[in-house]
């Protein structure tokens, strides 16, 4: 099962998911705006990965938070400070999450998405 994670008008979280549709990989997706995030989800992400890598520091909602909230984000991560500002903010993570294989991939480059589905790609 394949699962993408984001939000609909998110211009990578499209591209994704049009490379998906074109390649005939079937997945769900989720919409942080319209389904919402859930602490279990979140837990899962923060598991899979590093709040480095999940927090889109080039977001409009991450240069419009507090210099305070960015300074917690940016270098000594305090895990609780990251977690509910990602809870209240979801578009502070960065789009889109595949969990795919039970692994979590971040962003989307074509390249990645060919070595991720390679098994399932008939080339």
């Amino acid at each position: 099962m394949t699962s993408i994670y984001g939000i609909n008008n998110c211009d990578t979280v499209k591209k994704a998911i049009k490379w998906l549709d074109k390649n005939n990989i079937s997945y769900v997706f989720h919409d942080f705006k319209k389904q919402g995030l859930t602490n279990e989800l979140l837990s899962s992400f923060v598991q899979n990965s590093e709040w480095k890598l999940l927090i889109n520091k080039r977001s409009t909602t991450f240069r419009n938070l507090s210099d305070a909230v960015k300074e917690n984000l940016s270098d000594n991560i305090d895990n609780d400070v990251a977690f509910d500002t990602i809870f209240e903010q979801p578009t502070l993570l960065k789009r889109p999450v595949l969990i795919h294989n039970h692994q979590l991939h971040l962003g989307f480059k074509e390249q990645q998405y060919l070595e991720i589905f390679s098994d399932e790609l008939n080339f």
